[in-house]
């Protein structure tokens, strides 16, 4: 599925692809140490922000991204 977005600038103006899942999920991850998983957390938004910046669209919100990150690594 594809959206555009008219409220950005024109030379913004594109179509973005709207990512739906599935997820990837963190939960098998929850019993390394807290360090570890604090890592998995700051990798796990940098790669969302990374396919944000390449026109990507989540129809997952970023809050409940985050929720579930931090749910699933038990943060």
């Amino acid at each position: 599925m594809n959206i555009i977005r008219p409220h950005a600038p024109p030379q913004e103006r594109r179509t973005a692809t709207i990512v739906t899942g599935p997820w990837p999920t963190y939960a098998q991850f929850k019993d390394l140490p807290e360090r570890e998983r604090w890592v998995l957390y700051g990798s796990a938004k940098a790669y969302r922000e990374s396919l944000e910046t390449q026109g990507f669209a989540m129809a997952e919100s970023y809050d409940d991204f985050i929720s579930r990150i931090c749910r699933e690594l038990e943060l």
